[in-house]
């Protein structure tokens, strides 16, 4: 399931054409739950990128800095630890 949030966000569809309309304070907030696939891979030349999707069809995709990824990997390390201490 993806759950978009779009704050103050407006454009104009003018014969197929998408133009901003109002100020550039628009945000977003993007989450994907229950994804089918995860993966990494190399993106460029100096990033990775994690991409999730689900079964039907969303997708979200992460570039990150090698060192904001091993950062996440040891969250995840960390997570997973006090998940078994708590199981």
């Amino acid at each position: 399931m993806l759950n978009l949030n779009l704050e103050s966000f407006m454009i104009e569809l003018t014969e197929g054409s998408i133009k901003n309309v109002g100020p550039t304070n628009k945000a977003a907030t993007a989450k994907l739950f229950d994804p089918e696939s995860v993966e990494a891979r190399p993106f460029g030349d100096s990033q990775l990128k994690i991409v999730a999707s689900d079964a039907d069809g969303n997708e979200v995709q992460i570039a990150l800095f090698p060192e904001d990824a091993a950062a996440i990997a040891e969250d995840i390390a960390s997570a997973r630890e006090e998940l078994g201490d708590a199981a």
